[in-house]
């Protein structure tokens, strides 16, 4: 074979080496997706159930709008895409909510994920999402712990951290000159740790705790540990509870006759069955919470709204509000980031300032370092902010009016 030859064949074989690779070479063609599935469980029975109800109800809310809109844009696929809800019911149970997110990973695979109820049950799925690199943006959850736990792919967005809402809560007391206070406390994680905050705050400020007793979560029977505080006469009664033990104090507080000053009641007063119970007996009392539709917030009075018009009733101030704000951000991370690729938007959510109902917010680890400690009161049907004072919508009501 002459030289020529040999030259010749070497540059068309070079030719047909790379033409072989390129037709056996994968396509990375983006794959055709019509819709978004994203995953939860929630506490439809059981214990939390009934703080779980807004919670719920705000996630309907949001696929409602959001698909009446074609869905959520998702440049990855040059369109909208709709969002499927795929849930079920984790029975107030951190050991079944552990099986069921793992399910939704592993089994059902779905494309993304929205948080139970309660802190408690955060904290119990958190390795899951860790172990899998699955962003999850917690909602009806706070706990000291969040700091601890040092998660990648997990956020908090309420301020309702204890050390913060504890010394909101103390601030405003000490505005009203309020000087000894008597201490209800459930048997559960996140009371136990507000209490732990709550104690040194009102030692620091030199008020005088007349009493301080637990109870078992959910306890049907409350009224001889408070026909006890009122004969103890304190300006101040705070419950540290849960919205089922919020409904059976304000209910047998009248029964005994106990009618302090100021009354707060940790969880429960926010949700919306708890006007629906005791109406003009609500009057006054404070409980937390960092949300109203009057504040200057964008689309908060458009989701009050829209959530007054399907559900017929107002929405819970606390959960329902967390809730819908969680599913704002992650729907902003998806329109931003383009992809529902999860270390993508994990990466997205760390690093961005989110605007939403309830204001900015933006996250230093798994904490929301932007809204601040608040304090809620009814006033006239309505919650109000009442402090801190600079995002009060009104003033604070003390003491509180005598039960109707």
């Amino acid at each position: 074979m002459s030289k020529r030859i040999r030259e010749v064949l070497g540059v068309y074989g070079k030719y047909f080496l790379i033409t072989v690779v390129l037709l056996f070479l994968p396509t990375y063609q983006v794959v055709a997706k019509d819709f978004l599935t994203i995953g939860f469980s929630m506490s439809l029975t059981g214990t939390y159930a009934p703080g779980a109800l807004g919670q719920m109800e705000a996630y309907m809310l949001w696929q409602d709008i959001v698909n009446k809109q074609g869905g959520i844009f998702v440049k990855k696929y040059e369109k909208r895409l709709p969002v499927k809800f795929v849930y079920y019911d984790d029975k107030s149970e951190a050991h079944t909510a552990v099986r069921v997110y793992e399910k939704l990973i592993t089994e059902d695979k779905v494309d993304l994920l929205l948080s139970p109820y309660g802190t408690t049950i955060h904290f119990a799925i958190t390795p899951i999402t860790e172990k899998y690199k699955v962003p999850l943006i917690g909602s009806t959850a706070a706990s000291i712990k969040l700091r601890e736990i040092k998660a990648k792919y997990f956020w908090f967005i309420t301020s309702c951290i204890p050390d913060r809402q504890m010394q909101a809560l103390v601030d405003l007391l000490d505005y009203l000159k309020i000087r000894s206070v008597a201490i209800f406390y459930a048997q559960e994680l996140f009371p136990r740790e507000n209490l732990e905050f709550l104690e040194p705050y009102l030692k620091k400020r030199g008020f005088k705790v007349l009493l301080k007793k637990d109870f078992p979560l959910g306890a049907p029977d409350l009224a001889t540990p408070l026909a006890e505080v009122k004969a103890k006469k304190p300006e101040a009664f705070i419950a540290l509870c849960y919205p089922a033990d919020s409904f059976t104090i304000t209910a047998q507080a009248q029964e005994v006759g106990f009618d302090p000053g100021f009354l707060f009641e940790l969880v429960g007063p926010a949700t919306t069955a708890f006007w629906q119970k005791f109406g003009r007996a609500t009057e006054g009392i404070t409980t937390m919470g960092h949300w109203s539709p009057k504040a200057k917030w964008p689309g908060a009075r458009d989701f009050f709204e829209a959530y007054i018009k399907k559900f017929q009733k107002r929405p819970d101030y606390l959960n329902s509000v967390l809730a819908y704000t969680s599913c704002q951000i992650l729907q902003t991370a998806i329109e931003e980031v383009g992809d529902i690729d999860w270390e993508k938007l994990a990466n997205y959510i760390s690093t961005h300032e989110f605007q939403t109902i309830n204001g900015p917010i933006k996250f230093s680890g798994s904490e929301n370092i932007r809204t601040p400690g608040m304090i809620l009161q009814w006033q006239k049907g309505e919650l109000e902010i009442v402090w801190p004072r600079a995002t009060a919508t009104a003033e604070v009501l003390y003491p509180k009016p005598r039960w109707p």
